[in-house]
């Protein structure tokens, strides 16, 4: 199991960025791949961005495709999410995942980071 502890939420103005990071120990998360989901108050679960175990294939959800840009540094066991362009929509509890497989069926989870942006 890994555990993942994410940090850089906070509160943003509309048209502001962030960057979250997830740190993770326990397992060296170089053969993970890697993942950002997100919760809004009343709304399931979805899903962000996730990257490869090498670092390639980022997939983005169609909202934030453009704006977001994930990455990792497999040295650091540290997953980042850039935000940019942050909507009001965007706001949420934002969650770090490590899964074997890029289908995150079964991944491991952090604790989130609330996301607050206001208009």
């Amino acid at each position: 199991q890994v555990q993942l502890v994410e940090s850089g939420g906070g509160l943003v103005q509309a048209g502001g960025s962030l960057r979250l990071s997830c740190k993770a120990s326990g397992r060296d998360i170089s053969v993970y791949a890697m993942g950002w989901f997100r919760q809004a108050p009343g709304k399931e679960r979805e899903f962000v961005a996730s990257i490869s175990w090498t670092g390639g294939s980022p997939n983005y959800a169609d909202s934030v495709k453009g704006r977001f840009t994930i990455s990792r540094d497999n040295f650091k066991n540290t997953v980042y999410l850039q935000m940019s362009s942050l909507k009001p929509d965007d706001t949420g509890v934002y969650y770090c995942a490590a899964d074997s497989s890029m289908s995150f069926k079964a991944p491991d989870w952090g604790q989130g980071t609330q996301v607050t942006v206001s208009s």
